[in-house]
C-alpha cells in the first residue's frame, strides 16, 4: 500500500489563478495541498500587505492546524508573502510563489519569474506560471474529450478565451473582433474550432461568440456540464489564448502543439515581458488569423519549481 502523501498547508486567496500554481507546485512535488483560504479584513483590505505591521491579525483567522510548522507551507502573491514571513517566523517552513514583495532571505525558497528580476541563493525563477498540467493528464483529458471533438474538421484550433481586467479589455467589441478573426481561419485554413471561455470572460462576449460559431465545424461550451478545458488542450492541434492570462498561456505552452496569442487593447509589462520571452523562445507567435504551424517542444518550468520544493523540503524524489 502506498504512504499518504506528506501535506502541503496552502495559504492563497481562494481565487482559480492562485489555485491553480500553489496546488499544482504541491501535487507536482508529491505533496497533498490543503487550502486555507486568506481573507484581509477591515481596513486592511485597502492597504498593502508590505505594510502591515501584524500579518496574522490583518486577516480573517487561517485555522491552520497544530502541525503546520511540520510540513511545507506554501504562500503566494503579495498578502501571502506577508503571512508567509510571519508564519516563518514561527517555525514554519515557508516557500513563497511569485514575487513577495519582500526580502527573499524572509522566506525558504522563493520561485517566481524571469520578469520579477529577483536575485538570491533560495531564488528559483521560472519562464511560465506554475500549473498542473501534466503530460498523464493530458493523456487522460484526450481519452476522454476526443469522441466528443470527434465531429469536428481538422486540424483542431483550441481557443482559449480570458477576460478584461485592469490591464486589458475584452468587452463586446473586442470579442466580435476575435470572432472575426477566428471565423475568418476557419474559411481560409479550413480547421475546425473547439473554444471555451473562462470565469472571468463577459457573458456580452459568451453571447458574441455563441453567435458567430453556431454552424456545425465548431463548438463552444455552454458553460454547462463538465469542464472542457484540459480535453482541448490535450486534442488541439494548434492553439489561441487571448494574452490577458498568464496562467492560460502557460498551460498551452506545456503541450506539444503550437500557440497562437490574440492580442488586446491594453498594456502590462510584466505580461509584455513574459510573451517576448516565449516568444523568443519560439514557443509562441502573435495569432494574425490565420493558422500557423512550427516544429515546437513543451515548455514547463514548473517541475523545475518542484525539485526545488523537493530540495528545500527534503522530500523524495517524484518518479
Amino acid at each position: 500500500m502506498q504512504a499518504p502523501l506528506r501535506p502541503a498547508t496552502i495559504i492563497a486567496p481562494d481565487l482559480a489563478g492562485m489555485r491553480s500554481q500553489t496546488f499544482g507546485l504541491a501535487q507536482r512535488a508529491g505533496l497533498a495541498p490543503e487550502l486555507h483560504a486568506l481573507a484581509p479584513r477591515g481596513l486592511w483590505r485597502h492597504m498593502p500587505a508590505a505594510w502591515w505591521p501584524a500579518p496574522l491579525r490583518a486577516i480573517r483567522p487561517l485555522g491552520l492546524p497544530d502541525t503546520y510548522r511540520d510540513n511545507p507551507v506554501i504562500t503566494i502573491g503579495g498578502s501571502g508573502g506577508a503571512v508567509g514571513a510571519a508564519l516563518r517566523r514561527e517555525g514554519a517552513c515557508v516557500i513563497q510563489v511569485q514575487n513577495p514583495r519582500l526580502s527573499p532571505a524572509r522566506f525558504d525558497l522563493v520561485i517566481a519569474n524571469h520578469h520579477d528580476r529577483l536575485r538570491g541563493p533560495n531564488v528559483v525563477l521560472t519562464r511560465t506560471a506554475l500549473h498542473g498540467v501534466t503530460p498523464a493528464l493530458l493523456a487522460q483529458a484526450r481519452q476522454e474529450w476526443r469522441p466528443r471533438l470527434a465531429h469536428l474538421p481538422r486540424p483542431l484550433v483550441s481557443v482559449l478565451v480570458g477576460g478584461g481586467n485592469g490591464r486589458f479589455r475584452l468587452g463586446p467589441a473586442e470579442g466580435a473582433a476575435l470572432a472575426g478573426e477566428l471565423a475568418a481561419m476557419m474559411q481560409r485554413d479550413h480547421v475546425g474550432i473547439a473554444l471555451t471561455p473562462s470565469r472571468r470572460t463577459d457573458p456580452a462576449v459568451c453571447h458574441e461568440l455563441q453567435r458567430a460559431f453556431a454552424g456545425p465545424d465548431a463548438w463552444v461550451w455552454d458553460q454547462t456540464g463538465p469542464n472542457p478545458y484540459l480535453g482541448l488542450l490535450a486534442c488541439a492541434d494548434a492553439i489561441v489564448v487571448t494574452m490577458d492570462s498568464v496562467s492560460m498561456v502557460s498551460e498551452a505552452v506545456a503541450t506539444s502543439v503550437p500557440v497562437m496569442v490574440a492580442a488586446l487593447p491594453g498594456r502590462s509589462r510584466r505580461i509584455g515581458h513574459f510573451l517576448r520571452e516565449l516568444e523568443h523562445a519560439g514557443r509562441i507567435r502573435p495569432f494574425a488569423g490565420r493558422l500557423e504551424t512550427w516544429g515546437v517542444t513543451p515548455l514547463d518550468d514548473t517541475e523545475l519549481a518542484a525539485q526545488a520544493v523537493r530540495h528545500y523540503c527534503g522530500l523524495p524524489s517524484v518518479a
